[in-house]
């Protein structure tokens, strides 16, 4: 348990950030689930309309260390290359 002035404050930044970063990685998650619909569904416009919307998303995590840069590089890569595959 915190017992210091500064460690309890650290303790309320701690689940004020938690808080954040949980939002901003379900919102992440969000747009990766849009992309692999559209890729599901066939519709290569759709799917490279959803890739755009979640690549600033994806970058966005990785300014904000969320996620790490290779990580997020390596997930674009892959729905890159499989929205590619469609056409």
């Amino acid at each position: 348990m915190a017992n210091s002035p500064q460690s309890k404050k650290r303790a309320r930044q701690a689940v004020r950030r938690t808080d954040v970063n949980k939002a901003r990685r379900s919102r992440i998650r969000t747009h990766l689930r849009a992309v692999e619909e559209a890729i599901e569904s066939g519709d290569q416009s759709a799917a490279q309309e959803a890739l755009k919307a979640a690549q600033p998303e994806l970058m966005r995590g990785v300014t904000k260390g969320v996620m790490h840069k290779n990580t997020a590089s390596r997930k674009m890569s892959r729905l890159a290359a499989r929205v590619k595959s469609l056409g």
